[in-house]
């Protein structure tokens, strides 16, 4: 027999395998043998049963179905961590139902750090061009009060107020780098600031000197530069000997911030002379200091004995000098260029007005509603007078008016005015309102002469 299952005659089978109590069979089964009498299960062998000693058919087999095995514990986590990481990734992705992105909203207050600023100047920022300078000097002061970085700060220059095309390229620009805060810092720039704020709900545009706005995101800020013409009215007209006063504007009266300070400025002359007048002469241009000198020296030629101006360069006061008479300057402190004509400047702080206006959207407190901000809260003022050159008892009443201004209510625009074609604006007990002063001033006062 044992040359029939391929072993030498009279040679010792093998002993039989210590196997497991369950063996996989190749065919894909379970295999479990169940004797009568206890013996170790083992696979299917007819080999095995035949030379183990025990009768052929000691037992039966049966064949069970495997069941799956149950992966380990360790695998189920993994497999949980790794879905809770892909549901987290997704979360987060737009339109995933997750977090929203960083954005600005009306009356939440939004974080410093993730304040982004664009600024807009129409000119180049030299000392040339004191308007654009003074702005620049404004937001550096407002991102030190703030404690900005400088790449949160992205500044554009030469963006021309009367070329739509490039400002808006320009402001498109700001957006695309991060911007949430546009601060537009000419009157031109108004226009574009109101169709690009319908496009872009989530950020801020805000235009200086001008009178639009909306219900979200579009505003306009302003100092109210009128008080310090009013008191600047209030020097020129103690000053005069010639009862003439020469006034280069920028723009004619289709521009209500101009008109606004060309009628302050003379309700100011108006309060200590009432004889003398106020004649003005355009340039239809707010850097052209060509333009601006031959004004100034146009005015001067006709009897003007004190000049001042609403225009972006020093030229008018030069000019002033060059003739032997006085001169009032803006934007910035020109008694440095024209010491013997300067008397004092009317200037805007426009660092209080800018730290002002970030700080309230910060904070959460921004409305879409003008911005004004005057004499008491330091955003506009006289630049120390020049007592040499100012008129006896000039220091005491310009005192005595900015008191008036601050504590007690005077406005400059109170009651009934008169305009220099015979018509009245506002009446008793009422003023006008800072709106209508940049917006919708269109006249001039009664003193005003245009040439």
């Amino acid at each position: 027999r044992g040359g029939r299952w391929g072993l030498p005659v009279g040679a010792t089978p093998p002993s039989p395998p210590t196997n497991p109590l369950r063996a996989l069979y190749p065919g894909g089964f379970l295999l479990q043998k169940t004797p009568r009498r206890t013996v170790p299960s083992a696979p299917f062998n007819p080999l095995v049963l035949r030379l183990s000693g025990l009768p052929r058919r000691t037992g039966r087999i049966e064949a069970k179905p495997l069941r799956p095995r149950a992966r380990p514990r360790f695998a189920r986590t993994a497999s949980g961590f790794l879905a809770l990481a892909l549901f987290c990734v997704l979360s987060v992705l737009p339109g995933c139902g997750g977090v929203e992105p960083i954005v600005w909203k009306l009356g939440k207050p939004f974080a410093k750090e993730n304040i982004k600023i664009g600024i807009l100047y129409p000119n180049e920022i030299t000392k040339n061009s004191r308007y654009d300078y003074e702005h620049y000097l404004g937001t550096l002061e407002m991102q030190a009060n703030l404690e900005l970085s400088d790449s949160q700060i992205i500044r554009k220059v030469n963006v021309f107020d009367d070329e739509p095309g490039i400002i808006e390229a320009a402001m498109r620009d700001c957006i695309e780098e991060g911007a949430n805060i546009i601060l537009a810092a000419s009157w031109g720039y108004m226009n574009v600031c109101e169709k690009l704020a319908e496009e872009f709900p989530h950020v801020i545009f805000a235009h200086a000197t001008g009178y639009k706005s909306n219900r979200n995101n579009f505003t306009n800020y302003s100092a109210r530069m009128y008080q310090a013409r009013y008191l600047a009215g209030i020097a020129a007209g103690l000053k005069t000997e010639t009862g003439k006063i020469g006034y280069v504007a920028a723009m004619g009266k289709e521009n209500s911030e101009v008109t606004g300070g060309i009628n302050a400025f003379a309700i100011g002359v108006e309060k200590v002379n009432p004889r003398a007048r106020v004649y003005v002469k355009f340039t239809y241009s707010w850097f052209d200091p060509m333009g601006e000198t031959e004004a100034a020296a146009f005015l001067a030629a006709s009897g003007c004995d004190v000049i001042t101006q609403h225009c972006n360069t020093p030229a008018p006061q030069l000019a002033a000098e060059k003739a032997g008479v006085w001169g009032i300057g803006f934007n910035s402190d020109m008694s440095g260029d024209a010491p013997g004509a300067v008397i004092t400047s009317v200037v805007p702080r426009w660092g209080v007005v800018y730290t002002r206006f970030v700080r309230s959207v910060i904070d959460g407190s921004f409305r879409p509603v003008p911005h004004f901000w005057g004499l008491k809260e330091g955003a506009v003022d006289l630049t120390p007078l020049n007592e040499k050159l100012a008129a006896t008892g000039t220091f005491l009443k310009l005192a005595e008016e900015r008191a008036r201004i601050m504590y007690r209510g005077f406005n400059v625009f109170d009651g009934t005015l008169y305009t220099n074609d015979g018509k009245t604006v506002g009446k008793e007990g009422s003023t006008l309102s800072d709106e209508l002063i940049l917006g919708g001033m269109n006249w001039y006062y009664r003193n005003v002469t245009e040439l």
